[in-house]
């Protein structure tokens, strides 16, 4: 079995209205797509996990015409919001090659600070190249990489936050984790251009997600 590890990065019109919506709110962070199914008459679910301000996502998605439904939830810092939407073109269109050449996701997908949607796709690589005619306007693809799919702690890590990644990969790097530990929140704050405090709250937080999916 084999994937394709790309970015999909859309224009300033976004890949939806609504998804747009979203990401031009200044209050509202998207982290990652939990799931986006495309249904029989074009409409559109999907899974987000957002922080935030939640009054303000509600807003948002209350006064959409493009929502048909959603549902709110809230824990642990985080928002998780199900949103069924009104078909859209480049969307639909986007999801539609995807199935066509019977591409699978594998999830969580995660957004860029840039605003693209780091996608795993599993299946049949050799079609990717095929596929690429099919992006339909005002979204580009690039492709990261391709290898053999093996499930294992990339599952984990790709839940983090793309700041949490990089907080978590720093200390990693600077031995945080080693026995004796050989940094301190400051060291890698220094490090990263932010206080010891502010590394100590992600990497409680690193920990506290991932661990809870280790332990049985």
């Amino acid at each position: 079995m084999r994937y394709a590890k790309c970015i999909v990065i859309p224009d300033n019109e976004g890949l939806h209205p609504v998804d747009q919506q979203i990401a031009d709110h200044p209050d509202i962070a998207r982290e990652l797509l939990h799931n986006v199914n495309l249904l029989a008459d074009d409409t559109i679910v999907t899974l987000y996990q957002l922080s935030g301000d939640a009054a303000a996502l509600e807003s948002i998605l209350t006064d959409s015409t493009m929502v048909r439904m959603y549902h709110l939830s809230e824990a642990d810092d985080a928002i998780h919001a199900y949103i069924h939407v009104e078909a859209h073109d480049r969307l639909v269109g986007l999801l539609s090659m995807f199935r066509e050449f019977e591409f699978i996701f594998d999830t969580p997908l995660e957004y860029t600070r840039r605003g693209g949607l780091r996608v795993t796709m599993i299946g049949d690589v050799g079609s990717f190249q095929q596929a690429i005619p099919d992006v339909p306007d005002g979204i580009r693809i690039k492709l990261l990489k391709t290898g053999t799919y093996e499930p294992n702690t990339d599952r984990l890590f790709s839940q983090l936050t793309e700041r949490q990644q990089e907080i978590l990969e720093t200390a990693v790097d600077m031995g945080y984790y080693n026995v004796p530990r050989e940094v301190t929140h400051a060291d890698i704050g220094d490090e990263l251009g932010c206080t010891g405090g502010t590394v100590g709250g992600h990497l409680r937080k690193i920990e506290a997600k991932l661990l809870a999916q280790i332990v049985p």
